[in-house]
């Protein structure tokens, strides 16, 4: 939610009590909450999940890309749903929704159940996540709404990073025998409780739009062409690289070209084309792309590295992360706070380059230290790692919605969301693939050679992406100008 508080701040269309709208509020960061804590958690129980549930490496992949990618997907058009059937209505959808599939995870008696699961859990959130801040504007004066608003963005920046600490305790705690299933299942009691809340408290109405309509042919576009990559990108290694895995990656290309022309064409197109003619946000978005593509295999990697090739148990994989949380979360308070308003686009700057920095660091340190690394010799590269991570978060969003007009900044922060989830599960995949294939034949040796690999790979993603920042204005608000 917190890519959307630069959203135009609309007349509110409810006379809810001030003390009701904070429930309201309640409400949505719990379901973020649970979004969030539910996309980072499965990298740290990734291994014990193929240790228990069998299947291959691709398995790992396929639990982690199968959530993003399809609430990447179901991003695009939920807004549009949210206009069409009711914000209410399908908030508390996609909560239920949510909370069941869950469950399902959780009870998951093999890999594909808990892959198909997965899938079902993203597009649940897909579809509630969006509604969330639609419901919050309108409940909140706009004297209010930026009060109510300041603390979401570092909670949400808190609990990304906090995501993975917390599976290592659950793991580690291994409540009631459930092992790697209590990090589904500790979202069933959350969402039951949000789900009481929210049918109390969430107006009836939520601003819609009787006159929207749902482009199917763009929507369906789409989805295939994302479908027709994801696919081979993660099977492609494990099956040798098939025939069938470069056309489907070629249709992937001409059924997205085909998605801009309809775009162009359609009377109520899935994504604003006036969008597409804005630098600030094509370039926002090509950065935002390789900056989370570079960090969500950061995270598989390090997890992958330090729990089968080290044998770290999960609790000290997981505390072994809090050097990048803690930076994280320092770096996402001084940005939203004081840098990013002073220094603009510098701070774009300063945080990629101190994240090639800390990639390169955790580069040198797995290859000097080798089998000999341990929790303080990894910690300095981490932190820098998340201190620079940090700062991108909050100036990014200021650019790439800066120059959005009214009737587009919907469509934009929801775009953005998706871009950030699906370049998420494109890293996985991408970056997953060139990890294990590196690894072959399973030891502690081709564990860290594979780990040097992929750490270098995301080190120049992240400068290709510096490079890129030259192109955005020097401060957000010569965007909004």
């Amino acid at each position: 939610m917190s890519i959307n508080q630069r959203e135009s701040l609309a007349p509110p269309v409810s006379t809810l009590p001030l003390r009701t709208a904070w429930l309201v509020l309640v409400v949505v960061v719990l379901a973020d909450i649970m979004d969030l804590v539910d996309s980072s958690v499965a990298n740290l129980a990734g291994p014990s999940i193929r240790a228990d549930l069998g299947g291959g490496q691709v398995t790992v992949q396929w639990v982690l890309s199968a959530y993003t990618a399809a609430f990447a997907l179901g991003l695009v058009t939920s807004g549009r749903l949210g206009d069409l059937l009711g914000r209410r209505r399908l908030f508390l959808l996609g909560m239920t929704g949510f909370t069941l599939t869950s469950l399902a995870c959780g009870l998951a008696p093999d890999p594909v159940f808990l892959i198909v699961a997965r899938t079902l859990q993203g597009l649940c959130g897909s579809v509630m996540i969006p509604q969330g801040l639609a419901l919050v504007k309108i409940v909140f004066p706009p004297q209010h709404l930026r009060k109510a608003l300041t603390p979401v963005g570092p909670l949400m920046g808190l609990t990304m990073v906090g995501g993975p600490i917390l599976a290592g305790w659950l793991l580690h705690l291994d409540p009631f025998g459930s092992g790697w299933r209590s990090i589904f299942l500790i979202n069933v009691p959350f969402g039951v409780v949000a789900l009481a809340l929210g049918l109390r408290v969430l107006p009836r109405r939520g601003g819609e739009d009787p006159t929207a309509r749902l482009d199917l042919t763009g929507v369906g576009l789409l989805t295939a062409a994302s479908a027709l990559l994801i696919v081979p990108l993660i099977q492609g290694r494990e099956l040798g690289w098939p025939v069938w895995t470069y056309v489907m990656m070629a249709a992937a290309a001409g059924l997205l070209a085909l998605f801009v022309v309809s775009q162009r064409r359609s009377r109520h197109p899935v994504i604003t084309p006036s969008l597409f003619r804005k630098r600030s946000f094509v370039v926002g978005l090509v950065i935002v792309a390789g900056f989370y593509a570079s960090l969500s295999a950061f995270v598989l990697v390090v997890n992958l590295l330090l729990q089968q090739g080290m044998h770290w148990a999960p609790l000290r994989t997981g505390l072994t992360l809090i050097p990048w949380a803690l930076g994280t979360a320092v770096a996402v308070l001084l940005a939203g706070a004081v840098l990013a308003e002073k220094l603009g686009r510098a701070t774009l700057h300063l945080g990629l380059s101190v994240a090639v920095v800390g990639l390169l660091s955790l580069w040198w340190s797995v290859a000097h230290w080798g089998t000999g690394i341990t929790v303080w010799k990894l910690a300095p590269a981490l932190l820098l790692t998340g201190l620079g991570s940090g700062l991108v978060f909050v100036p990014l969003v200021d650019f790439i919605i800066g120059d959005a007009t009214a009737e587009e900044v919907g469509t934009g922060a929801g775009l953005l969301n998706a871009v950030q989830q699906f370049a998420g599960a494109i890293g996985v995949a991408a970056l997953g693939t060139v990890f294990f294939a590196r690894v072959g034949h399973p030891s502690a040796g081709s564990y860290l050679a594979a780990a040097e690999l992929v750490f270098g790979i995301a080190a120049g993603l992240n400068l290709l992406t510096l490079l890129l920042v030259g192109l955005l204005p020097r401060h957000a608000q010569q965007a909004h100008g």
